[in-house]
């Protein structure tokens, strides 16, 4: 593959697993019983989805460490500014009616609130991967 192809593939993956994100984060929401349960099980899902997507990016794609931790905050930033607008989109049809202002800011403070700690977690999990990873990538 070239560049532009390892570059395509890397953001339609990191699409996908970010509207795999806010799917999850909006299903698990819906519910109204057991609130409590829904929230931890969406952060269990999100946490596996998380992982895979690590692996894949570490192990399959053979991505370095940065590149990987990236990719991954990347999708998570997606998700969040999906959530964003599920949000957004919800507050126009139910109360309360909170300021749009909030929401303005939501799509950028929220992709930002989850992908820089995604980022700094899958760099230092990347890391730690590559002391067992054979033909190493250190960059």
């Amino acid at each position: 593959m070239n560049g532009s192809q390892d570059q395509q593939s890397w953001i339609s993956n990191a699409i996908l697993i970010g509207v795999l994100y806010c799917v999850i984060g909006i299903l698990f929401a819906a519910p109204s019983t057991h609130v409590q349960g829904w929230r931890v099980a969406a952060w269990i899902t999100s946490a596996i989805v998380y992982g895979i997507h690590i692996w894949y990016e570490y192990f399959r794609a053979r991505n370095s460490v940065k590149a990987t931790a990236l990719h991954v905050a990347i999708a998570a930033g997606i998700g969040a500014f999906g959530l964003a607008m599920g949000a957004f989109v919800h507050s126009l049809v139910a109360p309360p009616d909170y300021s749009r202002l909030r929401f303005a800011l939501a799509f950028v403070v929220w992709p930002l609130l989850t992908g820089l700690p995604a980022f700094v977690v899958g760099l230092v999990i990347t890391l730690l991967l590559n002391l067992f990873r054979p033909n190493k990538a250190t960059t």
